[in-house]
């Protein structure tokens, strides 16, 4: 089974934040083999970016910020091209008013025919009523 996660589930599988425990389970699942996880590569850009804000704000030393980036590296998902996903995605943002950023991720779940989890809760009320394919990483497992 594969499952799309976004880069508010893959930051908390390098830092501690509420969910944390729910989205080690779910990378726990996968490793297991009970899923695949996938994502469009955009992915690794959030994830980056993410650490460098919160070295930015003084919450991780950038060499703390290093290591957990090399950490993601280890483990991230299967990467989908970006350009693969785009028309989809776009077609999604002007359709629900929503970042073409989040839509990459729904329209690679559309595509795959799987779940996408997120813990961004704005991302998952634009889209749970049409698309039951997302899930919110509170209620995942």
């Amino acid at each position: 089974m594969n499952v799309v996660v976004d880069a508010s589930v893959a930051v908390k599988w390098l830092v501690n934040e509420l969910d944390t425990d729910r989205a080690e389970a779910l990378l726990e699942s996968c490793r297991v083999g009970k899923c695949v996880p996938l994502a469009p590569d955009i992915l690794t850009v959030e994830v980056s970016s993410v650490l460098w804000r919160r070295v930015r704000q003084g919450s991780l030393q950038p060499r703390q910020a290093e290591l957990l980036f090399a950490s993601f590296n280890r483990i991230r998902p299967v990467l989908k091209p970006l350009p693969d996903l785009c028309d989809h995605a776009f077609r999604l943002a002007l359709a629900y008013r929503h970042s073409v950023y989040d839509c990459l991720y729904m329209a690679l779940a559309l595509e795959r025919q799987c779940d996408l989890v997120t813990a961004d809760e704005k991302f998952y009320r634009a889209f749970f009523h049409t698309y039951p394919e997302i899930k919110l990483l509170h209620n995942w497992i």
